[in-house]
Formats: C-alpha cells, structure tokens, sequence
C-alpha cells in the first residue's frame, strides 16, 4: 500500500511541475506580445503564430508562396538589436528559399507593401543558431515589398 501511494505522489509532483514548464511557442509568443505592448503596436496573429503589421498593403499585385521577390528589410531581435538588413534598392529571392516566416508573411502584401513580420523561432531558424542569430530566437523584419517577378 506504501508504495502505492507513494508512486501515486510521485506522479502527482512530476505532473504539477509540468503544467508550469513552458514550451517555446509561449515564451516566443510572450517575447512578441511584450515587444508590441512597449511599442504601442497593434499586429495580426496567424494560426501558426507569425504576426504581421501593415503599414502599407501596396497597390500591386500579391506575391505568392513561391513566388520570386525583391524586399528591402531590416532585420532585428525584440531588444532592437539589428543582426542583418539590405540596402534601399532590397534583395531578389524567392520565397520558398527562406525561413517559414517570410514564406508566409510576405503573401500578405502586395507589391510596393511595406509593415513588418514579427517571427517566432519555430518559423525562424527554430533551436539553431545561425550567423549570429541566437537559437530559439524571435526575428523581427521591416519589410518593403519592392517588385514581385
């Protein structure tokens, strides 16, 4: 009988501590929700968790998934920290060569759309690190959607 209670206590204490380990999704989503409350910024949220704010949806035509673009962006973590950005005149990819944010997020605007992509890392570089991007970071671009190929 002891060890029937005690096996039951135990899977009491492992199941009560796990309810308050967070996954990285909450913590990500914590990390953008304060950025856009210190900032005074009003974002969508969409089911996989990306934000996006438009300033200016464009008046062209709307790239999609895989299509070919050119983007000015600026690049940079919630404490504003700039890890990459392009000149003015942007760069040309296409976005089924990039991270899952961009793929998703840029289809939001259309040609001359200009806002910014708020990224959980799942949707970023997840739990790597890459070329100075911490892992498990959240990414935050300002984005000018130039022309869509």
């Amino acid at each position: 009988m002891a060890r029937i209670i005690l096996l039951l206590l135990t899977l009491f204490v492992f199941c009560a501590c796990k309810k308050n380990v967070k996954t990285q999704a909450q913590v990500d989503d914590e990390k953008i929700i304060a950025y856009l409350e210190k900032n005074s910024l009003n974002a969508t949220k969409t089911e996989s968790g990306l934000y996006y704010i438009i300033d200016s949806i464009g008046t062209g035509i709307s790239p999609s998934s895989s299509s070919t673009v050119t983007v000015a962006y600026k690049g940079y973590f919630v404490d504003e920290k700039v890890f990459d950005q392009s000149n003015s005149s942007g760069i040309k990819f296409n976005l089924s060569q990039v991270i899952l944010g961009w793929t998703e997020g840029v289809p939001y605007f259309r040609k001359g759309g200009k806002g910014r992509l708020l990224i959980p890392s799942a949707l970023g570089y997840g739990n790597q690190a890459r070329n100075g991007i911490p892992a498990s970071s959240v990414l935050i671009f300002d984005i000018h959607l130039i022309d869509v190929h």
